[in-house]
């Protein structure tokens, strides 16, 4: 069965924008050729403490084990465009208000040349502001609140990594996912979003879970799983808060961890299609037990559109 994904629409007029904007469906298709491989790094000291200013002679990228030529290198704040994905199934009603608040304060403390849009999701999903630097906008984004229903975070989730795509005008891509529970909505699988996720070019991933922290069941662990994986597999971050007072800490904590990242690209010197890799090691003669953050690899296909199974 070869995978599809869901295409959000671009805001074309003020009728667009309005409500109800359900996705419509598309298919999904990869990048026919190998181009520019983009890798983010975060780096880190033995206390987990970000370490800047490190310079491009410390870093060495692998693919399938085999060194590859960095041809760019940046460590700078430069603008990135970030899809915000909040569950609005009913479970969240009463726990909305303090993210919303934490989804704007992360807005405000990320690079203010960057552009946002906002997605919000139950049993289906809807692109609720299109990319835009506007807070008022993104405010009453966050404010189209309908808890109900079940949650569908891989479908939401394939299709806004589709709209950003397809409308991002910067290079550095992120999406931060807010839910409180398992996907029990969702045409897709986890495995096929992490393998739709593990494209040539794939978005930062960030996972906020409002998981019942005295909730020892197969649901909370099947969902603390999914957004490990989705996070482990793109370099990003999954969270767990104790109560939500703390998700507001943790999205500005993101907004910094995006602003101080390290970005290398590559053209790959490997051939043939399947999963590539990827594994960057930082050595400096006078910091010790560096840590990198960055994802795991990516899925080459070669021919365009034959996706094929995970």
């Amino acid at each position: 069965m070869a995978l599809a994904a869901i295409l959000l629409l671009t805001a074309g007029s003020a009728a667009a924008q309005q409500r109800p904007r359900q996705i419509p469906k598309a298919p999904f298709t990869f990048r026919a050729n190998v181009g520019e491989v983009l890798v983010h790094a975060s780096v880190f000291d033995q206390h987990h403490r970000a370490v800047q200013n490190l310079p491009e002679s410390d870093f060495t990228v692998y693919e399938n084990g085999v060194p590859q030529h960095i041809e760019y290198f940046a460590h700078s704040d430069a603008p990135v465009s970030v899809g915000i994905l909040v569950d609005n199934s009913g479970s969240m009603r009463d726990k909305r208000p303090e993210v919303n608040k934490a989804a704007i304060n992360f807005v405000r403390a990320s690079n203010p040349q960057d552009e946002e849009f906002i997605v919000n999701f139950n049993d289906e999903y809807y692109l609720d502001a299109p990319f835009t630097s506007s807070i008022p906008t993104l405010q009453k984004g966050l404010e189209q609140i309908e808890s109900r229903g079940g949650t569908a975070l891989y479908d939401a989730l394939i299709a806004s990594l589709d709209y950003l795509n397809r409308n991002a005008k910067n290079d550095k891509h992120v999406l931060l996912v807010i839910t409180d529970g398992d996907d029990d909505a969702s045409r897709y699988t986890l495995e096929q979003t992490v393998r739709m996720v593990q494209s040539e070019d794939p978005p930062l991933i960030y996972c906020i879970g409002l998981l019942d922290s005295d909730d020892t069941g197969y649901m909370k662990k099947q969902a603390e799983r999914a957004l490990k994986a989705l996070a482990k597999a793109t370099g990003g971050v999954a969270y767990f808060p104790k109560n939500l007072q703390q998700v507001d800490a943790i999205t500005r904590e993101v907004a910094t961890a995006i602003r101080a990242q390290y970005t290398l690209a590559y053209h790959s010197n490997q051939t043939g299609d399947g999963f590539r890799a990827i594994r960057v090691v930082v050595k400096d003669r006078r910091l010790k037990h560096l840590i990198v953050q960055t994802r795991k690899g990516y899925y080459h296909t070669a021919t365009a559109g034959a996706a094929g199974n995970p």
